[in-house]
């Protein structure tokens, strides 16, 4: 009986500790309070944007690739949203960063759609990967002190009235 209760109780260890391992990434997905991590992204015009460039104003930024459903549906709303930005000439910066998608697609997607957004195409996720490690879309508002003061993902996401509510 001894011997069965010790196989047992080392069937159960090894079991219990067979799922924690030192080499998994730790997840990541910054919340309300959190600062925004420092990066710099080029826009699709050309222009160099950091974190840095954020400071004083309110900003608004949108990750999403252009190959999620979500993100397809969501890029409209934003898309109202930039418009209330530039018809109310509100000080509020916007950048829509892709996750791993190049140029050429996102190019396509805007045409196709009739969107205006800027956008930085990032073939990579070194910019994503600052504010979170999974989940598209995600969108971060952020105070003039570059604190994050919303965040959303995935489900259920903002319309543009709540977005602009927020501001």
């Amino acid at each position: 009986m001894n011997r069965f209760i010790a196989i047992i109780s080392i069937f159960f260890l090894f079991i219990a500790t067979s799922c924690i391992t030192e080499n998994e990434p730790e997840t990541v997905s910054l919340h309300p309070g959190d600062k925004c991590p420092d990066f710099s992204i080029k826009m699709n015009d050309g222009s160099i944007i950091t974190s840095s460039d954020l400071r004083g104003k309110r900003s608004i930024i949108v990750f999403f690739n252009t190959s999620c459903a979500d993100c397809r549906e969501e890029l409209p709303e934003i898309q109202k949203v930039y418009v209330e930005i530039l018809t109310k000439d509100l000080p509020v910066h916007l950048l829509c960063i892709s996750r791993a998608e190049g140029e050429d697609s996102i190019a396509t997607f805007w045409q196709e759609n009739n969107l205006t957004l800027p956008y930085s195409p990032q073939e990579d996720r070194s910019v994503y990967n600052l504010f979170a490690s999974s989940v598209i879309p995600r969108i971060y508002l952020l105070s003039p002190d570059l604190t994050i003061t919303h965040a959303w993902s995935d489900n259920p996401m903002p319309t543009s009235r709540e977005i602009i509510d927020c501001l």
